[in-house]
């Protein structure tokens, strides 16, 4: 007998995934290049040469047990080095070793820090549209979730609506910037007014309330779009990155957490972040992948592709009549649905022959995501079927 729980996670499952598999079933009955399928966020780039050169480097004159042996559980200090400099470089932060974590990629980075600072009954907001993994994420440590409406005209972040929720029950903030499933990205004075939010609210509730800026897209961002490092703005901010996208390695599971110094009881928490990356199973970060990281620490796939795929669907999809706000970044797109019923919308969208996900599935109905990171190809064939399908509703 399972628990109680699971129970309810192995209903509900994951919508993304069974949406992919069934794409799989649609592409062996009708043939792959006749499928659309925009449903999972899996780079569609190979990673840059130096990666496959940097493993190859590794097994070849790293002494064996230092390159499949355990390290410490917050990752090899070299490699935390490494990673301190760059961002110190890139962000004019202050980081050593001491303030990364190197963990199993964003998600991990997500749950270990939730483990060490939620406590049961703790609420821990979320700006909608949101990645609903967050949502178990949340209750893996019986959280409260408390959801913040959407801003519809540009999807940023609902302020008003944000600072009646914030309570002194408020623990963590999570934010994701630039933004799955919206594409959006936060602005400088965006990210200003939240953190004088967050000011205000710490200093009348007297409590501590973490920022976790979860930003795997960092590297995917469009034109001159500037992206705000959040540690530089709000002292109370642990950062999760992950290359999966950046390097283009979604299955190696690799990224950090950032940990300042300034953060209120910074020992303390970060101890127990390096506790809970044991705890919880990960007991640390892939070794191989962590030397990897260290030998490519900067580089990046050709993320130029993402931006061509954009512009093309983007074009055409406001040609045809979809409303959409433009992405800013990541490799996502969330028009408008046809009908209000968004989940209706996208299964009649597989008669279609395309593949995308209701926004429901993001906490946002009446929109639908397109994840564009596929082959230029199958961006450019995709469109008639989307006309065709704005022609059926708009009979």
């Amino acid at each position: 007998m399972i628990s109680e729980k699971m129970k309810v996670l192995v209903k509900n499952g994951s919508a993304i995934r069974a949406m992919f598999e069934e794409g799989k079933i649609m592409a062996a009955k009708y043939g792959k290049d006749n499928i659309y399928d925009f449903s999972l966020g899996n780079p569609s780039i190979v990673p840059p040469a130096c990666v496959r050169e940097a493993i190859v480097d590794l097994a070849e004159n790293e002494p064996e047990m230092e390159l499949h042996g355990y390290p410490n559980n917050a990752g090899f200090e070299d490699v935390r080095q490494a990673v301190a400099d760059y961002t110190n470089k890139s962000f004019g932060t202050h980081l050593d070793a001491s303030n990364i974590i190197m963990t199993v990629g964003a998600a991990g980075g997500i749950n270990v820090t939730l483990k060490a600072i939620i406590n049961p009954g703790d609420e821990v907001m979320v700006i909608a549209p949101y990645f609903g993994e967050y949502d178990n994420y949340i209750s893996n440590f019986d959280g409260v979730k408390v959801m913040v409406n959407a801003d519809l005209e540009r999807f940023s972040i609902n302020f008003e609506d944000f600072e009646s929720k914030v309570s002194p029950k408020t623990r963590c903030v999570i934010i994701n910037t630039p933004n799955n499933p919206t594409g959006a990205v936060y602005t400088e004075d965006d990210i200003k007014k939240l953190a004088d939010i967050l000011n205000r609210k710490q200093s009348e509730y007297g409590t501590s309330i973490y920022l976790f800026s979860d930003e795997p897209y960092r590297e995917i961002a469009f034109g001159k779009v500037d992206i705000p490092y959040i540690v530089n703005y709000y002292k109370n901010t642990v950062v999760g990155y992950s290359y999966s996208k950046s390097l283009s390695l979604p299955g190696e599971r690799i990224g950090y957490l950032v940990v300042p110094s300034e953060l209120d009881d910074f020992r303390e928490v970060l101890d127990a972040m390096v506790v809970a990356n044991r705890i919880l199973g990960f007991v640390n970060a892939p070794t191989l992948m962590q030397k990897v990281v260290k030998k490519v620490i900067g580089s990046t796939s050709d993320l130029s592709v993402y931006e061509q795929n954009k512009d093309i669907l983007y074009k055409a999809l406001t040609d045809i009549g979809y409303e959409c706000v433009e992405p800013k970044g990541t490799f996502y797109m969330f028009p408008k649905a046809l009908i209000p019923d968004d989940k209706e919308f996208c299964k009649k969208a597989k008669e279609f022959r395309l593949i995308i996900v209701p926004g429901s599935n993001f906490a946002c109905p009446g929109y639908f995501r397109i994840a564009y990171c596929v082959d230029k190809k199958t961006v450019e064939n995709s469109i008639q079927s989307f006309k065709d399908l704005y022609e059926f509703y708009k009979k």
